[in-house]
């Protein structure tokens, strides 16, 4: 649960310090108050990206930081989470033991481009925060019901609510170890006359770089040597008025050699100049040095033209090689800047012999290779056949309780459904992939496992169940979402025996903050009084942040907060407060119409008496 949330120099956000409750948190404004940059900074702390931008005009870095409280009941992964990073929440004694404890978390980001996250003062990466969040929180965002209208999302959702994400991810590895050994031999040379050949094109390669005996960073040196015997003449020029203003009869070093022995006699007459005369010292005797090392160079400055032919015909033919082995078809933007020409030259060379020796042994390599390939496409598709049992299992258990959500959120005669098919158009039932009768029947394998998930839905009694991006309006679009969402966050935070039916009730103490950012595009009348007696309902068990235009779920808040813009100081400021209970009648009666006029209060009254 989210305690305490202060905010920086974020956007029009100079400072905000806010602290929350539990159950259902309202946040309503004017249109252009600043509400999404409330949003914005709260998905920056769960781990989204974020550039320089969002620091607010003339300070140099921007934070966000929260007080978190830890549920009751912490998911095993949270818990091994902490401990693996020595995190220990406030009230614990350990990481693994974080039950009911609080964590501090600080995410800061500067003008360069560069940030900070920290977790209990244990630094973090990025990617560890967003995992870390995903435990406690569970955003949507103003378009989210989108991803609804893309079926490849909905196996995401269905392996959530199943528990199968982690093996999903497995199986997928897997699938693309697979596609690579499937390519590599694709692409294998199998005619006894072509790998003859591509091992007498392997060997010159190795030959040609091993021969020309490259020295890491050599073309760098030797293009600091060619630039200074080509300016030879001015170089010369230079040290020699370089040496005659610096160790000449009238130079400098005289005249520090006489300050120092003056200085020397005038602190033996007074002690206070003894720091200075030590001073004085030191630059004479770093001048010495500098003296011999500049008449060395002097002495040893010669122009050899032989030399810089030698040293132009060297660069040549490295800059040969460099055409020819160095600039890779398929090099990484940046790659050749990053690293010396030597260093690639070489690795195409290692490249080679690597080749070389798998032709050597391309007839055993062949052979390993097929049994390699085998025994994954055995092992996927039994990981395939796993996956497709639990996701059946899951998909009949999630159309029933979502149906049953739907009918809370004012759909009572909705029917929300899940069509699990092979890959290929079999259905998939108890005698196909999930084990049985069929189990040899060859089936297709995707990235994810054997199946094609798809969403189905009926609003209406007596109309069938059909493809929910085909049929659902934007109103059920955000209706659906939030009984998903409501779903996968019971299923994902709290035992399996512990969550009730319609996904979350009073007694559930599973993790999770939800936050909806305008969870009520496209619905009004009915449906929105529907949506806020749900959101007041799961707001009994969870702590619930709503971004919201309609009064009539406004006046369900159990904390009503509202995002005001000012002027302070000559500049504009975004501001956010909890409003007290004449306040909050005011803001429903602005949401009503727009005024407060007498109409707009009493039917605000009404609201807050109904709720």
């Amino acid at each position: 649960m989210l305690l305490e949330l202060v905010i920086r120099n974020w956007a029009l956000i100079d400072s905000l310090n806010v602290s929350f409750e539990g159950g259902l948190n309202i946040i309503t404004g004017e249109t252009g108050a600043g509400k999404s940059i409330i949003v914005g900074a709260i998905s920056f702390l769960l781990g989204a990206k974020a550039d320089a931008e969002v620091i607010r005009t003339g300070c140099e870095e921007a934070s966000v930081s929260a007080v978190l409280k830890l549920p009751d009941y912490v998911p095993p992964e949270l818990a091994s989470w902490f401990a693996e990073r020595d995190i220990a929440p406030d009230n614990s004694s350990d990481g693994a033991s974080s039950a009911g404890g609080e964590i501090i978390v600080r995410r800061v980001i500067r003008r360069n481009g560069r940030g900070s996250i920290f977790i209990q003062n244990i630094p973090v990466n990025r990617n560890d925060l967003e995992e870390c969040m995903s435990f406690l929180f569970d955003i949507h965002g103003q378009h989210a019901h989108e991803s609804l209208l893309r079926p490849i999302n909905h196996r995401k959702y269905l392996d959530r609510f199943a528990g199968l994400e982690e093996q999903a991810a497995a199986f997928n590895a897997l699938f693309r170890e697979l596609q690579d050994k499937r390519k590599i031999a694709e692409n294998a040379i199998t005619s006894e006359k072509e790998r003859a050949a591509r091992q007498e094109i392997l060997s010159y390669i190795i030959d040609e770089i091993e021969k020309a005996a490259l020295k890491p960073g050599e073309t760098r040196t030797l293009e600091a040597e060619s630039s200074r015997l080509a300016s030879f003449e001015k170089l010369a020029g230079y040290i020699e008025t370089a040496y005659e203003t610096f160790c000449g009869s009238a130079s400098a070093l005289p005249l520090i050699r006489k300050t120092q022995s003056a200085m020397q006699q005038a602190a033996s007459l007074d002690g206070a100049l003894e720091s200075l005369a030590e001073r004085i010292s030191s630059l004479f005797y770093e001048a010495e040095d500098i003296s011999r090392e500049l008449k060395d160079y002097r002495a040893n400055l010669s122009f050899d033209p032989e030399r810089l032919e030698q040293v132009e015909e060297r660069l040549a033919f490295i800059n040969k090689l460099k055409k020819k082995y160095a600039a890779k078809p398929d090099a990484r933007e940046g790659e050749l800047a990053l690293a010396s020409v030597e260093d690639l030259i070489l690795e195409r060379k290692a490249e080679a012999e690597r080749e070389l020796d798998a032709l050597s042994q391309s007839e055993e390599n062949r052979e390993a290779l097929k049994k390699e390939i085998t025994a994954l496409e055995r092992t996927l598709f039994e990981k395939a056949r796993i996956l497709s049992a639990g996701r059946s299992a899951a998909a009949a258990e999630l159309s029933s309780r979502i149906s049953v959500i739907l009918k809370a959120l004012g759909m009572p005669a909705a029917r929300f459904g899940v069509r699990l098919e092979a890959k290929g158009g079999s259905k998939i039932d108890d005698g196909g992939l999930a084990g049985g009768a069929a189990q040899s029947t060859p089936f297709v394998i995707g990235p994810y496992g054997a199946d094609d998930v798809e969403f189905l839905f009926s609003a209406n009694l007596g109309e069938e169940e059909r493809e929910l991006a085909r049929i659902a309006s934007g109103g059920e679009l955000s209706r659906v979402m939030l009984a998903i969402k409501t779903a996968l966050v019971a299923a994902a935070n709290a035992p399996a025996e512990s969550v009730p039916a319609d996904g979350i009730s009073a007694g559930d103490t599973s993790a999770g903050t939800l936050i909806f950012d305008e969870i009520d595009t496209g619905i009004g009348g009915e449906v929105a009084i529907a949506v806020g007696d749900y959101l007041s309902q799961i707001g009994a068990a969870k702590q619930i942040f709503c971004v919201t235009h309609l009064a009539v779920i406004a006046a369900k808040a159990d904390n009503h907060l509202k995002v005001e813009k000012k002027e302070r100081d000559g500049r504009t400021v975004t501001q956010l407060r909890t409003l007290q209970a004449g306040e909050r009648r005011e803001e429903i009666a602005r949401l009503l119409s727009g005024d407060l006029s007498g109409a707009a209060l009493a039917h605000a009254d009404k609201l807050l008496e109904r709720r």
